[in-house]
């Protein structure tokens, strides 16, 4: 890679051309896909999460459980470490997380390679990109793709810093589904989750499910809050 292109990324002038030189950068390394987040934890707030990238959207909405994000191994260990993690099926399995390997393939995320950076006021960086085949099996070849990758995770954050915080939290995510606002109507008019069951003719399981991924959209701890916040952006 030319320096050029390291520099290029860390000088893009607006979030759009930021996350078009990142995907042109992934794609030079032969990865489809490519996302960088920003993590801003406040003291006694919930952290704050601003992404860009090309993940696709079937992905991303597979991908909202925190309790997975939890076990995911690349995960775990991005909270350890500044240096690059690899990938592939051997490491889910050996962390007892295969089932997680298993959800994310079909998209195309079955090897790769992610870097953290954990910066000073609270913030971290992650970049991280993914394809299906699989890395490199030289040791000289990968070690240069992770040399890349470090630096370029470098550049990136100074972009990140700068343009990413105008964007709006991908941890906040209004688009309720259709069942999720019944729910949510349901739990504004007082019903309990059984007695919201029992009204859908669905289970008190499944009314939880859906409460949580509602909490979670919103960026809300209690069903109280949900309706609240449901309320003030027009949702309700």
């Amino acid at each position: 890679m030319r320096i050029q292109q390291f520099i290029d990324v860390s000088q893009a002038p607006d979030a759009s051309t930021f996350e078009r030189r990142l995907v042109r950068f992934a794609e030079d390394l032969d990865f489809g896909f490519v996302a960088a987040v920003l993590v801003v934890d406040r003291p006694g707030q919930s952290a704050s999460f601003y992404s860009i990238g090309n993940t696709p959207e079937g992905f991303v909405e597979a991908q909202r459980n925190p309790a997975d994000s939890r076990r995911d191994p690349v995960l775990k260990r991005l909270k350890r470490t500044h240096v690059p993690v690899a990938y592939d099926q051997k490491l889910y399995v050996a962390d007892g997380a295969a089932d997680l390997w298993e959800e994310q393939a079909p998209y195309g995320y079955r090897n790769g390679v992610s870097v953290a950076l954990h910066l000073p006021d609270h913030k971290h960086f992650l970049l991280g990109v993914d394809r299906e085949r699989a890395l490199p099996r030289s040791d000289a070849v990968l070690t240069r793709l992770l040399a890349s990758l470090q630096l370029l995770a470098v550049h990136a954050q100074s972009a990140a810093q700068r343009l990413l915080g105008d964007l709006p939290e991908t941890d906040v995510d209004p688009r309720l589904t259709p069942r999720e606002l019944e729910v949510l109507r349901w739990t504004m008019e007082g019903k309990s989750a059984w007695a919201t069951g029992q009204i859908l003719a669905v289970s008190e399981h499944t009314v939880n499910f859906h409460l949580r991924n509602i909490l979670q959209k919103l960026d809300v701890v209690t069903k109280h809050q949900a309706v609240l916040k449901a309320l003030g952006l027009g949702l309700l």
